[in-house]
């Protein structure tokens, strides 16, 4: 192997913000940022905005969608205009 071409493989703390959960894992990432894991060493530290600590795949959790406000906002706006042509057909 060629020396000085490989990146530094080092352990990396990556963080979940959402569902607050560290992971140390052996990354090449970079980053500038460090934080203090609770073994007491500081470590590379990288935030996540979703890993498999908070996917709905991974944890089995479903997310509804709030379908009635988009089915009333519809209405509101659209709903008119069926009531004239439901009228208009009935002729």
């Amino acid at each position: 192997m060629r020396a000085d071409i490989h990146p530094d493989y080092r352990p990396v703390l990556f963080h979940d913000t959402t569902a607050d959960k560290f992971f140390l894992i052996g990354s090449t990432v970079k980053t500038a940022k460090t934080h203090t894991h609770t073994d007491g060493e500081t470590y590379p530290y990288v935030s996540l905005d979703i890993s498999s600590a908070s996917h709905p795949f991974y944890t089995g959790e479903t997310r509804q969608m709030k379908t009635e406000g988009r089915v009333a906002s519809f209405n509101k706006r659209f709903g008119r205009f069926a009531k004239k042509g439901a009228e208009g057909a009935a002729e």
